[in-house]
């Protein structure tokens, strides 16, 4: 997988180019996820690639000294740029889309809020995920399904650590990528010092994947105040190293008070069990999926898990223009069929209720709910 990596398109890339055509396009998505070696490939020998974290290339954006006989011109980490969305703006407006724009960017952009009026109806956003068992399966199809579920589990589905496949270069370059996260994006971001604890925050969290936060019992742990616990959460979201499944509940209010559950965008960052990893791998495409459909056909669609006052729980629901959609309960190994995914799949009404395995030898069905081999479903996901 690594040596054909080189050649390996983004899911991503095609919907890119079509889009450059009208607009600019804003890339998001987490450190070393890609973004860069996506928008070099888009017009590989005929673009202008300009990153805000360097010197030269800082000068010749305040000094809009780049060249325009090009196809592309690609601003990376131009959010840490002052008022960047009404330079950027000013850009478009007076330049059109030729040469064609991309901006990229490794914090989380919160673009509907940040970027408001300054940039409405001048771009088109997209997010970009870790490599899922979907994306990999479309440029390795030489590789079973199985064979790359087992190794997101092993590796994470990020670029580098997934396509080396060496246990040594995974740790290695995780480390880094923490660091670097911490003590260069979070401090463009936040004026937070509390680093170290923050790591701790990260460790704690890794090994908590799949169970409901108490906020409270995290701020005994690290001893600072549940607020601030809630707020670092919000900051590791921010910079794509979790993100949040909320409760399902009719009223949204409700659910957001509620204990979330997290997971993380790296899969192999878990440090909870086998199962907990697995939880997460099938989160992270759920995720992905649900982000895909926003952002290219700009359907309404959230993730979230059920649990009731009698502790019974369902690992995921999808919801498609606020409509539940499927019902997942997710298993290492064991294809008994669950107890609750037969009590709420009674109670919803339109929902596809699944039972999703990684290792099992042979499917069922039992009336309307399916017990399936992961691997063969999540290849069939959108993204």
């Amino acid at each position: 997988m690594h040596a054909k990596y080189l050649y390996m398109q983004r899911y991503l890339t095609s919907l890119i180019l079509k889009d450059l055509e009208e607009k600019l396009v804003l890339l998001s998505g987490p450190r070393q996820i890609g973004k860069t070696t996506l928008s070099k490939v888009l017009f590989p020998t005929d673009q202008v690639y300009l990153n805000f974290d360097r010197l030269s290339d800082r000068k010749m954006l305040r000094e809009e000294s780049w060249s325009r006989n090009v196809s592309l011109v690609v601003f990376d980490e131009i959010h840490k740029m002052k008022s960047w969305k009404r330079w950027l703006k000013g850009i478009y407006d007076t330049e059109g889309v030729r040469p064609r724009i991309l901006v990229t960017g490794s914090a989380r952009l919160d673009i509907y809020r940040k970027a408001g009026d300054s940039l409405a109806g001048r771009f088109f956003l997209y997010r970009l995920h870790p490599i899922s068992v979907a994306e990999a399966s479309r440029s390795f199809s030489a590789v079973s399904p199985d064979e790359i579920l087992e190794k997101i589990m092993k590796f994470g589905g990020f670029p580098e650590p997934l396509l080396k496949g060496s246990e040594v270069a995974a740790k290695r370059w995780r480390k880094t990528h923490l660091d670097t996260i911490l003590r260069e994006d979070l401090l463009d971001l936040e004026k937070v010092r509390e680093i170290k604890q923050i790591e701790i925050l990260v460790e704690l969290l890794s090994e908590r994947v799949g169970s409901s936060l108490s906020y409270s019992s995290l701020a005994k742990d690290l001893e600072i105040s549940p607020h601030t616990v809630k707020k670092w959460i919000e900051i590791l979201e921010r910079l794509f190293v979790i993100f949040v499944v909320t409760p399902y509940s009719k009223n949204i209010a409700r659910a957001i008070l509620k204990e979330p559950k997290i997971y993380f965008y790296d899969t192999g960052r878990v440090k909870a069990d086998e199962g907990a990893r697995f939880e997460n791998l099938v989160a992270c495409a759920l995720f992905k999926r649900n982000q895909f459909l926003e952002d290219t056909q700009g359907m309404k669609m959230s993730l979230h898990y059920i649990k009731d006052h009698q502790q019974r729980e369902v690992d995921f629901l999808t919801l498609r223009e606020s409509r539940p959609e499927f019902m997942i309960e997710v298993k290492l190994s064991d294809s008994n069929l669950s107890e609750t995914l037969v009590y709420y799949s009674a109670r919803f009404t339109g929902v596809q209720p699944i039972q999703l395995v990684a290792r099992m030898n042979r499917e069922q069905q039992f009336d309307n709910i399916r017990i399936l081999k992961a691997a063969s479903w999540l290849v069939t996901l959108e993204a």
